[in-house]
């Protein structure tokens, strides 16, 4: 059965899945000098392996997101991709803050730390 809370959370769902699978390929195929660029500079804290894990985390959650409730295998992984990106949008906002630069990421950290938390109660009656 379709409901209007299934529609919202698959909207979720499918945001977060553009939205984190389109970073995490940024940050697994270009040059870390690149994606320094394009993301603020936040990659010139950290080393090339830990800024390439992060974006294969991410893309694996965009994975996780969408395949296993479609496919209905194993689809309680889609509520723990969604408190992966929870924890990931609380870590990138503690970044920022560290870095001063919370006023300009802090509106985009919080849409999707909602949606990620959003998705994840929408989605824990898989268990």
């Amino acid at each position: 059965m379709f409901t209007t809370l299934n529609f919202w959370l698959w909207a979720a769902q499918i945001v977060l899945a553009a939205m984190f699978g389109f970073a995490g390929a940024v940050k697994t195929t270009q040059p870390i000098a690149k994606v320094a660029e394009m993301t603020g500079g936040w990659p010139n804290d950290f080393s090339p392996a830990v800024v390439r894990l992060i974006g294969i985390v991410e893309v694996l959650g965009a994975l996780g997101m969408i395949l296993p409730i479609v496919t209905w295998i194993l689809p309680w992984l889609t509520p723990l991709a969604a408190i992966g990106f929870a924890v990931i949008q609380v870590l990138a906002i503690g970044v920022h803050a560290r870095r001063n630069e919370l006023m300009k990421v802090l509106p985009v950290n919080l849409v999707l730390l909602v949606l990620s938390l959003f998705v994840a109660w929408g989605r824990w009656d898989l268990f």
